[in-house]
């Protein structure tokens, strides 16, 4: 029987390792010591490098997604939900960098494994702006001419700009509340219709 714990180990392993030496870089045995268990305890719950990796996407975001979708559940305001989609995002991406740094390269990966995931499971994350976006269009709160497919393109990709900057040797002086206030006014200001 497999112990989850022993599989949360070597997610957290793996996410440290993929962040310090990158997805092709890393072997199975450097995850392998990072979660202090022996090479082939990896096989008793990952296929291979590529199983964990997606893993970790599927494992990571997952979790972010259901928070987000707890907060999104009792708010009622389009402009209020694209302000809770950023706070979690960038909360969790501060919280957790080396999670970041593995979003950040390792999804951008032109390897079929990682190809599909992104045309899959991960598509479902950054969907849930373009259906914020489209509830605000249809209440009239979001201009119609915007398109939801660019939009969420465009937040998500300002989201994981900030990402980049935390996750880099470079340090920067904006908290975490003045990134998601500067974020939030940027595109709410280019969603709303003008009154």
């Amino acid at each position: 029987m497999k112990n989850l714990d022993k599989h949360d180990k070597i997610i957290s392993a793996a996410i440290k390792v993929f962040a310090k030496k990158g997805f092709f870089n890393a072997r199975i045995s450097d995850i392998a010591k990072e979660a202090k268990v022996a090479d082939g305890t990896i096989y008793l719950y990952f296929n291979n490098k590529f199983d964990i990796l997606v893993s970790v996407f599927e494992e990571e975001i997952g979790k972010i997604i259901a928070q987000i979708e707890l907060s999104l559940s009792s708010e009622t305001d389009p402009q209020k939900k694209l302000e809770i989609f950023a706070r979690h995002h960038l909360t969790a991406m501060k919280r957790n960098k080396n999670l970041a740094e593995v979003i950040q390269i390792e999804l951008r990966q032109s390897n079929k494994v990682v190809r599909d995931y992104r045309n899959t499971a991960f598509q479902r994350y950054i969907n849930l702006i373009s259906e914020i976006i489209n509830e605000g269009q249809s209440t009239g709160v979001f201009r119609k001419d915007i398109m939801p497919g660019i939009a969420k393109r465009a937040l998500f990709g300002a989201l994981d700009e900030v990402t980049r900057v935390w996750t880099s040797a470079s340090d920067t002086s904006y908290t975490l509340e003045e990134t998601i206030d500067q974020l939030y006014q940027i595109f709410i200001s280019g969603l709303k219709i003008r009154s």
